[in-house]
């Protein structure tokens, strides 16, 4: 009987021989110039090709531990270079890079290569051997640029996200802290990885947050944004959900406080849930501080909120509508500014406000050589021109410029930007229903605020629900002896922080 012909092999899979896989490498790669490959003979038998994408992998790691450990193997002649532990004798007694595997897939094959991995072919072989050589340049390790503080330390992330986890495990030094790769992105295939203590998070948290990664379908993950709005409990709402920071010591903190961490790579930006309200007016260096000196910042950064989000509105309500709340000789020196200004007071508060923004924006994309003459020109030149034009009034610049200076306050940037938005809104209500539109706005927001949730928990937890035991960690903070007990409104598994000491006399 003839023998049936064996069946063709998968264009998926990789062939047998060096030329033809070499072929479809640099076809599906477009011939891309910075394909690399280099074929390598071994006693006249076993010819061998090493491939990898110049710029990013580690010449010098390439070059001493990889070439240097082929060039000189031997393999022994009973193999003749075709015996099928050809790839264990390369693994376990010619290379010595750390990190190798094997697959027989062409779509791997590619993966790993534009990886920065090093690929190695053998002649006569279906299967393939990744080698970690990766080394692209990367930024080193500096100070926070967006979360300064006084006292702490000075070390932010990167974004490279083997760096990121390691400035993690440097400062929880616990073997309970558990790491979960996977990779997000059909096309950027992006690494993502979450981070956590077996023994505090929930773990229904932790289901729940691989839930909704897994639910993520984009072609594209570059920055840790992109996950945030994939997996916040609500998008209709102007307040950020899910906490973002640069800093190692707040997810340190935030890990041993029951929560979880989601490291992007190629940001240095590091998602922290389940969220609260207040989360967003602390700062790292509150507990670097004495307990008092910390309440006391707090108080400011709350009281800051206020008046950025309220003082234009509350101008506007009370100039328009309720002139009888100002005492008799500033409301003269209020109608004596405001008699050559020829808008209303809304209106000018809304150019003014429009104006800051403008300024505030073109400050952040101007280089930065030139910003420091915009900034003093935005300020001080049009401000100053602006009144004495009788455009707006003297005390109008100074209700947008408390404003402004408020708004920086807040110790995070996202929160700081929901201030700006909601301004807005208030004056307008203030515009047309006065203080009592302002009351109606408040209770509107109070009533939104209370809606939220991250991750399942409340979102102005300990203050709604009231939770007694979380206040000693809110608006105040009490000295750290008498902070025993993690917050409860994480649902950590274990709530026992230390024992509780009494303070010395």
């Amino acid at each position: 009987m003839p023998e049936k012909d064996s069946p063709a092999p998968s264009p998926d899979e990789i062939s047998a021989e060096l030329a033809k896989n070499l072929a479809v490498i640099d076809e599906r790669l477009g011939h891309s110039h910075d394909l690399v490959h280099r074929t390598i003979q071994y006693n006249g038998a076993l010819p061998l090709m090493l491939l990898y994408m110049d710029g990013l992998v580690d010449h010098d790691r390439l070059h001493n531990s990889i070439l240097t450990s082929l060039l000189g193997a031997r393999f022994p002649q009973e193999q003749g270079g075709q015996d099928s532990n050809s790839w264990a004798f390369l693994n376990e007694q010619v290379l010595v890079a750390a990190k190798t595997g094997l697959f027989s897939s062409m779509d791997n094959l590619l993966h790993e290569l534009v990886s920065g991995h090093a690929i190695l072919l053998l002649e006569g072989h279906t299967q393939a051997m990744w080698v970690d050589a990766s080394g692209w340049k990367e930024r080193n390790v500096t100070e926070p640029s967006s979360q300064s503080v006084v006292r702490g330390p000075m070390e932010g992330f990167t974004e490279n996200l083997s760096t990121n986890v390691s400035m993690i495990r440097k400062r929880i030094r616990d073997p309970r802290l558990w790491l979960e790769n996977r990779q997000l992105g059909r096309v950027t295939k992006t690494n993502v990885s979450i981070l956590y203590l077996s023994h505090l998070a929930n773990p229904d948290l932790v289901n729940e947050v691989r839930r909704r990664l897994e639910q993520i379908d984009i072609d594209s993950v570059l920055e840790s944004g992109y996950i945030e709005e994939e997996i916040q409990d609500q998008t209709l709402t102007p307040f950020p959900t899910i906490f973002n920071t640069e800093r190692p010591d707040s997810v340190a903190a935030g890990i041993l406080e029951g929560k979880v961490a989601i490291l992007v790579d190629g940001t240095p930006f590091v998602l922290l849930v389940p969220t609260l309200f207040t989360q967003f007016f602390q700062s790292p260096e509150d507990y670097y501080q004495r307990a008092d000196i910390s309440s006391l910042l707090r108080i400011i950064r709350f009281l800051a909120f206020v008046i950025s989000m309220l003082l234009p509105a509350m101008y506007i309500a009370i100039t328009t509508y309720h002139q009888e709340m100002l005492p008799t000789n500033l409301l003269i020196s209020l109608c004596a500014q405001r008699e050559g200004v020829p808008f209303p007071a809304f209106i000018e508060a809304l150019v003014m406000e429009i104006t800051y923004e403008i300024l505030r924006e073109a400050g952040i994309r101007i280089p930065k050589t030139v910003g420091q003459a915009v900034s003093i020109v935005g300020t001080l030149v049009i401000g100053q021109a602006a009144v004495e034009a009788g455009i707006v009034s003297a005390a109008m610049v100074i209700v947008v410029s408390l404003t402004a200076i408020s708004t920086y306050v807040i110790p995070q940037a996202n929160m700081s930007i929901a201030v700006r938005m909601l301004r807005f809104v208030f004056m307008l209500l203030a515009a047309s229903f006065g203080i009592v539109g302002i009351l109606m706005g408040i209770i509107a927001l109070t009533m939104h605020l209370a809606s939220l949730r991250s991750f399942g928990v409340a979102y102005m937890s300990p203050l709604g629900p009231f939770i007694k035991e979380d206040l000693k960690d809110t608006i105040f903070r009490i000295n750290w002896p008498r902070m025993s007990m993690r917050p409860v409104s994480n649902q950590v598994q274990n709530t026992r922080r230390q024992l509780f000491r009494k303070r010395r006399r």
